[in-house]
């Protein structure tokens, strides 16, 4: 049970660092004009990577071996898959987004960069979606088995 309990966490931790980007940073960040818009995004972008990269990883991994040690409840299982699928959206869907914002210099923002932001930012929600959806199946699973 203490891997379903890690799963749970690391999928909340990963939800609400989501959450806050799409809640606070981004629309706060909205508010800026278009080359103090970008200069935020790119650092900022830069620091939550591995953090919510590790996070869905290992939430992850955590929900694999939940669902491993208890006998195989189909819960742990889909809330890995869900937690893990942040992956392959980022990469396929996200990222050609991202590596355009990154290519652009603060001096070149423009009313282009703002619509990659404003597409990111519905992009990034989507992320937040499945952490959520993640944190669901585990709490379900959770609340059978205690």
């Amino acid at each position: 049970m203490i891997f379903a309990v890690v799963a749970l966490v690391l999928a909340a931790l990963f939800a609400g660092a989501a959450f806050y980007i799409s809640l606070v940073e981004h629309p706060a960040r909205l508010m800026l004009e278009d080359g103090p818009m970008l200069a935020q995004w790119q650092p900022s972008y830069a620091r939550a990577l591995p953090i919510q990269a590790g996070l869905a990883v290992v939430g992850s991994l955590a929900g694999l071996a939940s669902w491993y040690v208890l006998p195989g409840d189909w819960r742990s299982l889909a809330g890995s898959l869900v937690l893990l699928a942040n992956w392959p959206f980022t990469l396929l869907v996200v990222m050609p987004v991202n590596k355009q914002l990154q290519a652009m210099q603060p001096s070149q923002a423009s009313a282009t960069s703002r619509q990659l932001l404003l597409t990111w930012g519905k992009l990034h929600n989507v992320r937040s979606g499945l952490g959520v959806c993640a944190i669901l199946l585990f709490a379900w699973e959770l609340s059978t088995t205690c």
